[in-house]
């Protein structure tokens, strides 16, 4: 469908850009972005993946705004305390933009619910905290072939990569199996700097753009970390690992299961 004149005017600096263009804002606008968790990573995923108008936005989170979470969830402000995360974070992305549509599953992420909402989907963005969700959500996109951005922040570093299911290293690739219980610290044990999810969730967002108008490079193979004390990043490379339990020569995981949680049990505690 062709831009309107407001549309025109409202993206006007993406569609001057010769990778652009109109041609690719309107990729942009028939696009469906999921984004599972709308805490610290998710929060400003979402509010640029709605100013740089991807037409259709799920958010999945089954929690409530607390108070604790206004320290890096941007989506959240004071007034949202005790209402639904995914609620609060639509009402932030149509103040910024009302003609993007929002999508919310104010619900879990689990094996018996992700995959129906996956698969209506061009790209998904782990913005959740826990290990159990975040090999869910590997799991889900490995079988029903949705690419997805993965993240993950403690105290003052982060990492991100994008996988391209059956072309790419995946997450169990990279990690094979959740920690033993009690081996890793939580957010709420451990704390994380304010704005290292705003840097993580932002660059979420970029990979998702760039995967929607085919440009560039995306972060395939690659583990990107970052260390705000040193405003340092790096780049690890990573392969498909033949013995990987989902993607490997011989899958031990043939179906999707629900991992045992075993970090960030505590309420409000959404990274």
């Amino acid at each position: 469908m062709p831009l309107t004149e407001a549309q025109i005017e409202r993206y006007s600096r993406h569609i001057i850009l010769d990778k652009v263009g109109g041609v690719g804002q309107e990729k942009l606008l028939s696009a469906k972005v999921l984004i599972v968790g709308t805490g610290g990573l998710g929060a400003p995923a979402a509010l640029y993946l709605a100013a740089a108008g991807v037409g259709t936005i799920g958010l999945l989170d089954g929690d409530a705004v607390d108070l604790t979470n206004l320290q890096r969830q941007i989506i959240h402000h004071t007034e949202d305390v005790g209402v639904r995360k995914v609620d609060s974070a639509l009402a932030k992305m149509h103040a910024i933009n009302p003609n993007v549509t929002i999508r919310t599953y104010d619900v879990w992420a689990r094996a018996d619910n992700l995959a129906q909402i996956v698969r209506e989907y061009d790209f998904v963005i782990d913005g959740v905290d826990n290990f159990a969700a975040k090999f869910l959500i590997n799991d889900v996109c490995y079988f029903e072939q949705i690419p997805f951005s993965h993240a993950g922040i403690l105290q003052f570093e982060g990492q991100l990569m994008t996988v391209l299911p059956n072309a790419t290293a995946c997450y169990r690739c990279v990690f094979p199996a959740p920690p033993p219980a009690g081996s890793v610290p939580s957010c709420g044990q451990a704390g994380v700097l304010g704005v290292l999810p705003g840097v993580v969730g932002s660059l979420q967002a970029t990979e998702a753009i760039k995967h929607l108008l085919g440009i560039g490079e995306l972060l395939t193979d690659t583990l990107l970390t970052y260390n705000a004390l040193t405003m340092t990043f790096r780049k690890i490379p990573v392969g498909r690992n033949p013995e990987c339990p989902l993607c490997g020569r011989n899958p031990e995981i043939t179906e999707v299961r629900d991992e045992k949680q075993v970090v960030c049990e505590q309420r409000g505690c959404v990274c």
